[in-house]
């Protein structure tokens, strides 16, 4: 795709996004030794932020806010922050519109807008939630309190890390999820069974198989109850939607980027428009010899893709990032278990058990497909895992991530 950064000299960069990626990005123009103006443009009146523990410590108030920080007090990145959303993206001259009428330009654009929650069709009752920001995760918390009527739609990793906290916080919690097994479609139903038994165990509810109709309001406009498909209803105080995420990149219709599915870019990050790169999970990328378009919503993407998206912006070299991205890598803390995923499992690949039992909640699985080693997955095992990954790196996996179609 090329195009990165030969017209790119010291006029000026906007980076709009100031989530890890974005933050990455900035880091990466210093590193490389950009000496120019780095605009980063943020939707949020906060300072940059760490998204994962938002569901987890954050969450049940056992970490302070500042503790989320990005970027430490005394790290200076000389970067002139904006607080706005990004609407438009003009190309030709670089510039971005934002939806409090400024505009911001220069001689190069990084695009790591991130993504959004997914929300229900329908009216939206007051107790309702996504968790995507640090204002959702304050709103969910404090509808959270003890004897509350949480139900979860959606038994994802965001779901299930929810359900931990909140039964931590004596809160009543019913998970909904379509799938007949939870996580089955990430880690194997056999796995993923394993996982619903240990939210059963600690008094979760689970509702497998079924999707929600609708959410009902009391005369107060706020939830207070959860209709299923199959005509059950779930009496409900607080209700989290945690049904996915989509790229953030409606604001660039008609900036003749293709953003169908996310912003399209080859595995350096370059968009094939000069002077505009993109990392982080407003991307999809063409895998460099595969030939195939992934995509990754993984935290390690975020934090190494946007170094590799720097140099191609810049033209320069990226000495120790390789044009593949590393293996992807997740964490989840569930009731005081870690578990710990690497790779990416597809349907039919082979599961093998390698330590430990799964009715113990404390075991590591690896995935092979076609023989060769392409995710692995532990739990409560860390020395297992990282042995485990270090094997999983040093083999030639097909493509990571998610094959379109």
């Amino acid at each position: 795709m090329g195009d990165g950064g030969d017209a790119v000299r010291a006029g000026g960069i906007v980076v709009v996004g100031a989530g890890l990626a974005g933050v990455g990005a900035v880091r990466a123009l210093r590193e490389l030794g950009y000496p120019g103006r780095v605009v980063l443009v943020g939707d949020e009146p906060h300072v940059p932020y760490d998204r994962p523990p938002l569901s987890k410590e954050y969450l049940a108030g056992a970490m302070p806010v500042e503790a989320l920080r990005l970027v430490a007090p005394d790290e200076d990145l000389d970067v002139d922050r904006r607080t706005g959303t990004a609407v438009a993206l003009d190309p030709a001259t670089r510039r971005v519109r934002l939806d409090t009428g400024e505009e911001v330009g220069g001689d190069g654009v990084v695009l790591a807008a991130g993504a959004r929650a997914r929300t229900l069709p329908g009216s939206t009752p007051a107790g309702v939630h996504t968790l995507r920001s640090l204002d959702d995760a304050r709103g969910l918390r404090g509808d959270l309190r003890p004897g509350a009527r949480l139900v979860i739609v959606g038994g994802g990793f965001l779901g299930a890390e929810v359900a931990s906290t909140a039964r931590g916080l004596g809160v009543e919690v019913t998970v909904v999820e379509t799938e007949a097994v939870p996580l089955a479609r990430a880690l194997g139903p056999r796995v993923g069974a394993a996982c619903a038994a240990l939210h059963v165990e600690h008094g979760v509810r689970l509702c497998t198989g079924v999707a929600v109709d609708r959410l009902l309001g009391d005369g107060d406009g706020r939830v207070r109850a959860v209709t299923l498909a199959d005509g059950r209803v779930l009496d409900a105080d607080v209700v989290l939607v945690a049904v996915g995420s989509v790229p953030a990149v409606g604001w660039l219709a008609g900036s003749g980027l293709d953003v169908t599915g996310g912003v399209l870019t080859d595995a350096a990050g370059a968009t094939g428009v000069p002077g505009i790169v993109a990392a982080g999970d407003c991307t999809r990328r063409i895998e460099a010899g595969a030939g195939v378009v992934v995509r990754q919503e993984h935290w390690t993407n975020a934090l190494h893709q946007p170094y590799r998206a720097a140099a191609s912006l810049l033209g320069a070299d990226a000495p120790g990032q390789p044009v593949q991205a590393t293996v992807p890598y997740l964490w989840s803390d569930q009731y005081g278990r870690r578990l710990q995923f690497a790779g990416h499992r597809r349907p039919g690949d082979e599961e093998q058990m390698v330590d430990g039992d799964l009715a113990a909640h404390r075991f590591a699985v690896v995935y092979r497909r076609g023989g060769t080693l392409v995710a692995v997955l532990a739990v409560d095992t860390p020395r297992v895992f990282t042995r485990l990954r270090r094997d999983l790196a040093a083999v030639t996996a097909p493509p990571e991530g998610r094959p379109e179609g």
